[in-house]
């Protein structure tokens, strides 16, 4: 009788310690006071320098091609997320503007190098309105896929981009998902 007691406390004290666990652990938190917003990004991560560039970008230590960075924007001090389109209008505006910027700085226009929107949502988190979009990016010897979340406050238009290739993309599918739910602006 005994016996079978211990063993259902340990079934249920296994069962309860399992749905404790997350399969995304491990985030730490950025906060940009003097421009206003905030991210989680994973652990292990380290911030790059940059100059004519994103604001901030950190970069994985083992898989450097991995990297999350916040680019931020003027837009008109009167305009709103929902002024400057649909999610999908945004999502597409972005990837056209950030591939022409890209080439123009590292490769020629014709370049091959092709973004495809693969989804464009709209939420809502404490009374702020974000996109969060969804691409895959394809560069003459790479396929990748990138997250984005973009909002506005006080004039300014602010995307946070997080990116791997497309073969580890299972693998932090669901950190990289946190990471974008993550990002707030004040």
């Amino acid at each position: 009788m005994l016996k079978r007691i211990a063993a259902i406390l340990l079934v249920v004290l296994s069962l309860t310690l399992t749905g404790c666990v997350s399969k995304v652990t491990g985030l730490k938190s950025y906060v940009d006071t003097g421009d206003g917003y905030q991210f989680l990004y994973p652990n292990g991560w380290l911030p790059i320098a940059v100059s004519n560039g994103p604001d901030v970008v950190f970069r994985d230590l083992i898989q450097q091609t991995e990297n999350v960075s916040v680019v931020i924007s003027p837009v008109a001090k009167d305009k709103t997320l929902a002024d400057l389109g649909s999610p999908t209008d945004v999502g597409y505006k972005l990837s056209k503007s950030a591939l022409a910027k890209l080439s123009k700085r590292i490769a020629p226009a014709d370049s091959g190098r092709e973004a495809e929107l693969v989804n464009a949502e709209a939420r809502e988190s404490r009374s702020k309105n974000y996109y969060i979009l969804e691409y895959a990016v394809k560069l003459p010897n790479q396929e990748r896929h990138n997250l984005a979340s973009v909002a506005v406050s006080r004039g300014k238009l602010f995307t946070l981009n997080v990116s791997t290739t497309e073969e580890r993309w299972p693998k932090v599918k669901e950190a990289f998902e946190k990471v974008v739910k993550s990002f707030s602006v004040y």
